[in-house]
């Protein structure tokens, strides 16, 4: 007897819990509030952690809390003890993580593959590291930190209300959004770092909701006292068309030495990957290694911030400005290849302050005029080899407009920056990210949304449990078994259970074929079938070279898991795809059991 229950539909979940899940999945105003919540979240994470390393690094050598770390005039032999003890913490911290066996996940890798699903455990790792690398005076950036404690902090938010994979995805955007714009008062900057790095897309959907957490990541900053990040004016000049000329040349320009720096960072790194050295033990000899830069000069260390404004402002000779460049990059490829925790965010704003400069310099002096103005091409040079190297254009041309409000100098920054962006994806085809992804062998060029094409894999679509027989068995066994009209096709196994093939029903019926004939004798696609985890695209792929409608799912023993046919795959596919672009364009698709 049936329960009287049966057919009934399932309790509405009551609670404050559910009832703010329902309005956060149903109300775009409601998640737009969230997205605010998010971005003062990762604001006050963000200025949390800029204190604690600053704080780190005022303690460790001795300077005044008003100064920064790359901008002092000297630093002693006795204080540069802490960069290889710093690289001893950040080691035994990475030898404690690596014992989980999983890849610590950034933000970028999470909303690529994972729906943005980020540990917080991982996000605390990262930062900690980060913290200690910057805080010891290793020349890497916070911004990696900053970002993974906002973008982690949206994760959580979303999963914790079980929201959808698109709204999940847009949180974790939204909180990098509000870490950027916390850590320079640049709220334009912040909300395109999360579209062009962190969400992939310029999206419709996530436009207001990024917007906003942008806008409070920015209030928190004001409301906490943390002054805007303002850069040097550069001179007032009349627009040429010859400037976008020279400006074009100068993003190119920086597009290779951005490249030459992330294939710098990588032969370090795959250096001493082959040295017989313990991976915690490889930061300790970073560290040693930075000393002798460091000597020479303070602005090697940390990111850069007081160095840059230094330069900047100062009247360098060019002979210096080259010097610095190879040292700074030599710096940061050490501190990364050897195993410190950061990224070349801001790093990379400063080496490209010295490329531009060093540009304009050697130009006016090989024509004898002052062609370019000196402020104008640093600026524009240090959103130009950040473009090359972060891969966010108009992050960086947002943060120069932001940080000196000159519209004119705007315009050739854009010309530099998207000069730059092309080229590296011309010769290279990765930002320093996605890069290091590729070479732990990710296929990842961004954080466009392809985790759901490798969870619409072949084990997920097939067909189970369907029709076999055993290959040696007779055509008349085969016809007492499956009479016309049962099935179209009939999956073989051999002796020991494993793949052997499949046979058309309408094949073994055929006029001609005799009755006490081998089934194998009638068997296609012997060798031909597929492993469980080949997702959607690899399967399509796989189809149309073998020209076949339907193929076997097996497992690496050979032991048939089930069939799939070319027509339902390529359903399940545009299915899916529409979704994604429905998603996209604002409207708000329930997630697919």
């Amino acid at each position: 007897m049936s329960s009287p229950d049966a057919g009934a539909a399932p309790a509405r979940e009551s609670g404050l819990m559910p009832a703010l899940r329902r309005f956060f999945r149903r109300s775009e105003a409601g998640f737009i509030v969230l997205a605010m919540v998010v971005g003062l979240i990762a604001g006050l994470l963000t200025l949390l952690q800029a204190g604690l390393a600053h704080s780190l690094q005022a303690w460790l050598y001795g300077f005044d809390e008003n100064e920064r770390l790359s901008s002092i005039a000297q630093v002693g032999l006795e204080s540069l003890w802490v960069l290889p003890v710093g690289g001893l913490l950040v080691g035994l911290i990475g030898r404690a993580a690596r014992a989980r066996r999983r890849q610590l996940l950034d933000a970028v890798e999470a909303n690529a593959l994972h729906g943005g699903r980020m540990s917080m455990r991982d996000n605390l790792v990262v930062s900690l590291q980060t913290l200690l690398s910057n805080g010891f005076g290793a020349s890497v950036g916070l911004e990696a930190a900053y970002t993974q404690m906002g973008a982690g902090s949206g994760s959580q938010l979303g999963r914790v209300l079980r929201l959808r994979r698109a709204d999940i995805r847009t949180l974790v955007g939204a909180g990098a959004a509000g870490a950027i714009a916390a850590a320079f008062g640049a709220p334009l900057a912040g909300a395109f770092y999360a579209f062009e790095i962190v969400i992939g897309a310029y999206t419709p959907s996530a436009l207001a909701a990024v917007a906003v957490a942008a806008l409070a990541g920015s209030f928190i900053a004001q409301a906490a006292g943390l002054p805007p990040y303002l850069l040097p004016a550069a001179t007032v000049f009349s627009l040429h068309p010859r400037d976008y000329a020279l400006f074009a040349a100068l993003g190119l320009v920086c597009a290779l030495v951005g490249v030459a720096v992330m294939r710098l960072v990588t032969t370090i790194e795959q250096g001493v990957n082959r040295t017989p050295l313990p991976a915690w033990a490889r930061p300790v000899l970073g560290g040693v290694l930075l000393i002798p830069l460091a000597l020479v000069t303070p602005q090697t260390l940390s990111s850069g911030h007081g160095a840059l404004h230094i330069d900047l402002t100062g009247h360098t000779p060019l002979l210096w400005l080259g010097v610095l460049l190879l040292l700074k990059c030599l710096a940061s490829g050490i501190s990364l290849g050897f195993g410190f925790r950061g990224g070349l965010f801001f790093a990379s704003l400063f080496m490209g302050s010295l490329v531009g400069a060093l540009y304009a310099g050697l130009l006016n002096l090989g024509v004898g005029d002052a062609l370019v103005d000196p402020t104008s091409a640093a600026l524009a040079g240090m959103a130009a080899l950040a473009a090359a190297v972060v891969g966010a254009p108009m992050t960086m041309a947002m943060l120069v407009l932001e940080g000196t409000h000159d519209f004119v100098l705007a315009s050739v920054v854009m010309a530099a920056v998207l000069v730059a962006s092309t080229v590296v994806r011309q010769v290279f085809g990765y930002s320093f990210s996605t890069w290091r992804l590729h070479l732990r062998g990710e296929s990842i060029k961004s954080a466009r949304d392809v985790g759901w094409i490798h969870n619409l894999s072949a084990g997920r679509m097939m067909r189970r449990d369907p029709a076999t027989m055993a290959a040696d068995a007779s055509v008349a066994e085969f016809r007492h078994r499956f009479p016309l009209g049962s099935g179209t096709r009939v999956v073989l196994l051999d002796g020991e259970g494993r793949y052997a093939g499949i046979v058309t029903v309408a094949a073994v019926y055929a006029d001609g074929v005799k009755p006490e004939a081998v089934l194998a004798d009638f068997a296609g696609n012997r060798d031909t079938a597929l492993p469980a985890d080949a997702d959607v695209v690899a399967v399509m792929q796989r189809f149309d070279q073998t020209q076949t409608d339907e193929m076997a799912v097996i497992d690496a023993e050979r032991h048939v898991l089930g069939v799939l046919s070319e027509g339902f795959v390529r359903k399940r596919y545009a299915e899916e795809l529409d979704r994604r672009q429905r998603e996209l364009m604002g409207e708000r698709v329930e997630d697919a059991e």
